[in-house]
């Protein structure tokens, strides 16, 4: 199974078709959005390709595949426009474990302005991949027991990477790889394997 994580799309459309068209040849099995849908947020400026109408007609196109968390500029206007449910806080993943991996099998996935790496690390089991964004920066590191993974942002990026999304690669033994990608593909910047 591959997942791409996509988290801050804010309403680009552009930058969100690049994303899932820069992908598509891979052909993920699953979008795992992580927030900030449509909305670009009052502290951000309007990011390229603004268009909230187009933007939710192109993550409809995927509805089938989504699997997503609310971030904290996502609302209930929003769900008007999605035709998936967007509004859970966090939700959960769960693939094969092995003895002895390094990845329980386990993902957590929330937006990351609810919930710091101290309750997580109280609330998890070792070995749990977290996936959050939030921050526009892309991260890819263990800390405490836990996987943490942040693909950054496709539209409006505060890191020096610039526009980023990430891949998940599983299979019937468990997460095997975990990468951090310029959102057009062009670029790999961090990746971890598991096996």
């Amino acid at each position: 199974m591959l997942v791409q994580v996509i988290s801050d799309i804010h309403g680009s459309y552009d930058d969100l078709r690049t994303a899932i068209d820069s992908f598509a040849p891979r052909k993920p099995d699953l979008l795992l959005l992580c927030g900030d849908f449509l909305n670009h947020g009052p502290r951000n400026p309007l990011p390229q390709g603004y268009d909230t109408q187009a933007t939710a007609a192109l993550l409809n196109a995927h509805k089938a595949r989504i699997v997503c968390v609310r971030g904290n500029c996502d609302s209930e206007v929003d769900q008007m426009l999605l035709e998936f449910p967007c509004l859970n806080a966090y939700t959960t993943l769960l693939f094969p474990g092995a003895d002895g991996a390094r990845l329980n099998g386990r993902v957590f996935v929330h937006h990351g302005h609810l919930y710091d790496r101290a309750q997580l690390t109280a609330w998890l089991p070792r070995g749990t991949l977290v996936v959050s964004g939030h921050t526009h920066v892309p991260v890819l590191e263990e800390a405490d027991g836990l996987w943490y993974v942040n693909p950054g942002s496709v539209a409006i990026p505060k890191c020096a990477e610039g526009k980023t999304c990430a891949l998940i690669e599983a299979d019937e033994n468990g997460i095997a790889r975990v990468s951090v990608y310029a959102a057009d593909g062009a670029t790999l910047y961090k990746q971890v394997s598991f096996r």
